[in-house]
Order: C-alpha cells, then sequence, then structure tokens
C-alpha cells in the first residue's frame, strides 16, 4: 500500500505540493480508464481518485455524470473499481484511493470491500456523502486494514464538525471549496482559503482543495495555502474530447502549477 500521506509531505517538504488527479472507472471503458490513470501518474500527477459511478449522483458536475452515465451505459459494474485499482499499480507505483457514494459499499459489503481494496493496493477511500458521526463501520474496518479515510469539509461545516472531520480523516482532508457541484470554474472560491485556515487552526495536516480547479494558474494559487490540489472535471474532459494525448498534455500543463509554489 502506498501512503498518500507521505507523497503530499514529500511534495511539500520540496516547496510545492501535490497534485491529484480524479477519473471515472469505466469511462470511456474499463481498459482506456486504467490507462488514463496510469497516463496520468506518468506526466506529473501524484495521486489517483478513482471515482465509482453510480445511479444517483448528487455531488457530481455535468462533465463528470456525463461519463459516469456512460461507463454505466457501457456495463460497469462495481467489481470494475477493485480490477482498475489492482491493474494501476501493476503498472505504476502511486497511491490509488477511490471515491464512492456509501451505498455501494454497504451493497459490496463493508468487511469485504475493505479486504478486497487492501488486496488490490488501494490506499484510502474518499465518502462524500458518508459523515465521520455515522461512519462507524468504516472506521473499524479501515483502522483494520490501515486504508485511509478521506472525509469532506465544507465552508458551511460548523467548527465542531471540522474537528470531527480532522480527527477521523487519514491520509488527507477533502476540502470543498465552493458550495455546490464538482466542474471547472474560470475562478476558484476564495472561501476555500478561509476553509482552509480553518483546518490549519485545529490542527489538520494535510489540506487538499477540490471542485473548480482546471487550469495551471489555479492549481499554483491553490498550493500557495493547501497541501493539494484535486482536478476531476478538466482530466475528464481532456480524455473525452482527445484521448490519452488530450489528456497528457492537461496532466504535464497543470502539474508545471505544482512546483515551488511557496
Amino acid at each position: 500500500m502506498t501512503s498518500v500521506d507521505s507523497v503530499i509531505r514529500a511534495r511539500r517538504d520540496a516547496g510545492g505540493g501535490a497534485l491529484i488527479g480524479y477519473l471515472p472507472v469505466g469511462f470511456p471503458d474499463l481498459q482506456t480508464s486504467i490507462d488514463a490513470a496510469v497516463t496520468l501518474l506518468e506526466n506529473g500527477v501524484d495521486a489517483i481518485e478513482l471515482g465509482a459511478p453510480y445511479s444517483d449522483p448528487v455531488m457530481d458536475g455535468p462533465v463528470i455524470q456525463a461519463a459516469t452515465e456512460r461507463a454505466r451505459e457501457n456495463g460497469f459494474r462495481f467489481a470494475h473499481v477493485l480490477e482498475a485499482v489492482s491493474a494501476i499499480r501493476e503498472r505504476i507505483e502511486a497511491p490509488v484511493l477511490v471515491m464512492a457514494y456509501w451505498n455501494l459499499i454497504v451493497q459490496y459489503g463493508v468487511d469485504r470491500f475493505a479486504d478486497h481494496f487492501t488486496a488490490a493496493g488501494g490506499s484510502g477511500l474518499i465518502t462524500p456523502d458518508l459523515i465521520p458521526d455515522e461512519a462507524a463501520e468504516w472506521i473499524t474496518a479501515s483502522d483494520r486494514t490501515g486504508l485511509d479515510r478521506v472525509f469532506l469539509a465544507a465552508p458551511s461545516s460548523s467548527d465542531a464538525r471540522l474537528k470531527t472531520v480532522s480527527e477521523l480523516s487519514r491520509g488527507f482532508v477533502y476540502t470543498v471549496s465552493t458550495m455546490g457541484v464538482t466542474g471547472a470554474r474560470h475562478e476558484v472560491d476564495a472561501a476555500a482559503r478561509g476553509l482552509v485556515d480553518r483546518l490549519r487552526a485545529i490542527g489538520v495536516g494535510n489540506a487538499c482543495v477540490g471542485l473548480g480547479i482546471s487550469t495551471a494558474d489555479q492549481v499554483r494559487s491553490v498550493l500557495e495555502y493547501a497541501d493539494g490540489a484535486i482536478v476531476g472535471s478538466a482530466f475528464v474532459s481532456a480524455l473525452d474530447s482527445g484521448g490519452l494525448e488530450a489528456l497528457k498534455a492537461k496532466a504535464i500543463e497543470l502539474a508545471s502549477g505544482t512546483r515551488a509554489t511557496r
């Protein structure tokens, strides 16, 4: 298992920050989604966040919704997530996290997923719709297997909720930059900086900002105060419009924003 914490710390110690790339499993097909993840990791992305397509993706914006719907139409099954993790880790040494709505994990079986995900070489799970207060079963399973658990913090979160998220997250805290759904924006919401400041005040070590990052300048701006920048829609759009070559070019472009940011 490769630790996302160690990767983030190494990038921060070098004076920059981490770039985390999101891609849906099975888009446009399973093998291409695996090749796409490896392409990102070979071209400046430090860790991969694999999305599990879901029928009711309440947090996903239109670009990712369309991609996940195509994956489902093409026969996506949740077991493909584990297949993808294993195939990626066979080809490259890097943290591979999964973002999945909690109902998918419950249907698969929490302990069964933890065991199979660990065996596949996975690093941790991001749970956008599972709050720490209701995560006892996952906390037990992830403690047993050593998997990272990444909870979300939003600008609307109370100080009490941020403290709970800080205490129970492992790897990093997923810092939502703005209220709403994913998707590239012309400006990353200034609320992200204030939220990271609040997290720092309660002792969070790794805060990674997601939702709306699509340019190298935005990556650079985010890494002036955060430890990682999470990019999803911009990578999905590149893959959709130009295949692996366009995705490679986008990864190189955005990775240029991670160097010597502080």
